[in-house]
């Protein structure tokens, strides 16, 4: 059984994008760029919501032919393009770089993906982790706190119709003042 992990930059205040989708506030040092990096080799199956899709797809795929492209930004890329995908929409018609397109139910079929062997999955996206997080289907939660409150915009966490008890796995600093806190769901 695969596990299923729900992790994304946030502001102290809980918000993964501030209004009007701005991320400006997420840029991540040096450290945990290559975090991220690393957390995408790992990852044996990332599930993305059409937005987050539209937005890490408009990038990366082509980051590392950017003029002044870093070897961490060339590294990332090649693993981001590599990595299979998953995206979950009822709009877009097409996907690319290893994806592939689901259209039906999410909470189905991530529930059919959990019961597969593999390697860890990883959700992204707001309205998508918040239909697995109502499901009860996320296994561990990653939040990386930077340090600002940005008032508003798209929250990390989802209404929930019941409280989910959590065990904390691991903290970690990295510059700035961010700080990245694991939890397993209690189960």
């Amino acid at each position: 059984m695969r596990k299923l992990i729900f992790g994304m930059n946030l502001s102290l205040d809980g918000y993964i994008a501030a209004p009007g989708d701005d991320l400006g506030w997420s840029v991540p040092s040096d450290e945990l760029f290559q975090w991220w990096s690393d957390r995408v080799g790992a990852t044996g199956l990332a599930l993305y919501g059409r937005k987050l899709w539209e937005t890490m797809s408009s990038h990366w795929p082509t980051a590392d032919q950017q003029p002044g492209a870093t070897p961490a930004e060339i590294e990332y890329a090649r693993r981001w393009r590599d990595m299979p995908k998953v995206v979950f929409s009822s709009t877009t018609s097409t996907v690319d770089w290893n994806t592939r397109l689901v259209t039906g139910d999410a909470v189905t079929e991530i529930t059919r993906l959990k019961a597969e062997d593999g390697g860890p999955m990883d959700i992204g996206g707001a309205t998508l982790a918040g239909a697995a997080m109502r499901a009860g289907l996320i296994d561990e939660y990653v939040l990386v706190t930077h340090p600002v409150l940005v008032g508003g915009g798209t929250p990390f966490f989802t209404a929930l119709d019941s409280w989910v008890d959590l065990n904390l796995v691991k903290t970690r600093a990295f510059p700035g003042g961010v700080v990245l806190t694991r939890y397993e769901t209690r189960r």
